[in-house]
């Protein structure tokens, strides 16, 4: 073989070896690039939106580490399917004033829950904080054992309360102020966003959602004798409804965990409890240390109307709650021996629930126009 020729093909050889690096490189790189992408949220929550542009980006967890080999893949998929899935962004700029707060370096979850303000709410409405994590690229309230590269924090701009107000906005910047002097990352003013564009926002989504703010009550009034609360209860147990937080208070819950209520039944409150403390209370007379002998007083825990109660942007159009108010409504006054009416009195008849419906579905549909559907978490938050 000639000199010529051996050159040749060791260049032959080393061009070759290159190509397959090249290759190997662009591979991993495309690899990587794909599970970065799916990491990332769909949308910055930083990003000012309109209320018409889409929202609720689900977003999948990366699984594993991006270098892994081929045969690492069935052991990271196991383990990715046993924990449990990473809560989305909660902060919404549709409804929410963000204030972005810049790190000079990454900081763990813990530092950040140490200086979390004790209360996050100024005045009525509720503010919360988020960091953006250094490893999977999404937006989450902070946990323990991971760090992040930025935070932010944001404050609702209306709720059931009303529109945030100028007094309530700066007690938000005040706490804030405070918790990024605590991190020794102290507030950009040029981040912060004016106070006057502020609360003009927020009276105008409050204008907006106002007239949206549907919650349906219709009143069970007895045909003859009043129920005793303990009744009311018995009967409404039997539809599924449990124990609220107050007395008085029946609830249907949802078969989503942690989402509220489907439907309330409420009697009178003072009533619940003066049939509370009537289980609880001794006959007169009975000597110390005797068994008690449990009283009725009828006259003090007796009632003759209970509201059911729909709270419409609560819940999914597609769980139909309001059809199930409805039949709750039918099935509790034939129990209850009731009259479903109406706030003045009025017998609620079929007609009537059918003009209520289609009043439900306009609701339904000028919610959705405004990127609230009844059920999300924005339209949870918004209306409460």
């Amino acid at each position: 073989m000639s000199l010529s020729t051996a050159l040749l093909l060791l260049a032959l050889a080393l061009l070759a070896a290159l190509g397959l690096q090249l290759w190997w490189k662009t591979r991993r790189a495309a690899r990587r690039e794909a599970v970065v992408t799916s990491a990332k949220p769909g949308r910055d929550a930083r990003d000012a939106r309109h209320p018409n542009e889409a929202r609720d980006s689900r977003i999948e967890p990366a699984l594993g580490d991006t270098e892994a080999e081929a045969g690492d893949t069935i052991p990271l998929l196991d383990e990715a399917l046993r924990l449990p899935a990473r809560r989305t962004a909660r902060i919404d700029a549709l409804i929410d004033a963000i204030v972005p707060l810049t790190l000079d370096a990454p900081v763990s979850g813990e530092a950040v829950l140490a200086h979390l303000p004790p209360t996050r709410r100024a005045g009525s409405k509720p503010f919360l904080i988020e960091g953006l994590d250094t490893e999977t690229g999404e937006w989450e309230a902070p946990t323990p054992g991971r760090r992040y590269g930025e935070l932010q924090a944001g404050v609702q701009l209306s709720n059931r309360s009303g529109p945030l107000n100028e007094i309530e906005y700066s007690e938000f910047l005040h706490k804030l102020g405070d918790f990024a002097e605590a991190l020794g990352t102290p507030l950009d003013g040029a981040a912060v966003p004016d106070m006057l564009e502020v609360v003009a926002r927020a009276r105008e989504i409050d204008g907006l959602a106002s007239p949206l703010d549907a919650q349906l009550t219709l009143t069970l009034r007895s045909n003859g004798v009043a129920w005793a609360v303990p009744y009311v209860q018995q009967v409404a147990a039997r539809h599924g409804f449990v124990a609220g937080s107050v007395p008085g208070r029946l609830v249907l819950p949802a078969d989503e965990d942690g989402a509220p209520p489907l439907l309330v039944l409420a009697v009178d409150a003072q009533a619940a409890m003066a049939s509370m403390e009537s289980d609880a209370a001794p006959e007169p007379g009975t000597e110390a240390g005797a068994v008690s002998v449990v009283t009725a007083r009828p006259s003090s825990a007796a009632v003759r109307e209970a509201q059911l109660v729909l709270d419409l942007a609560q819940s999914a159009e597609a769980l139909e709650p309001y059809p199930a108010w409805h039949r709750m409504a039918t099935a509790l006054s034939e129990d209850l021996d009731a009259t479903p009416v109406d706030d003045g009195g009025v017998p609620l008849t079929l007609h009537a629930f059918d003009a209520i419906a289609r009043e439900v579905h306009e609701v339904y549909r000028r919610l959705e126009t405004l990127d609230l559907a009844a059920g999300s978490p924005t339209a949870r938050r918004l209306f409460s």
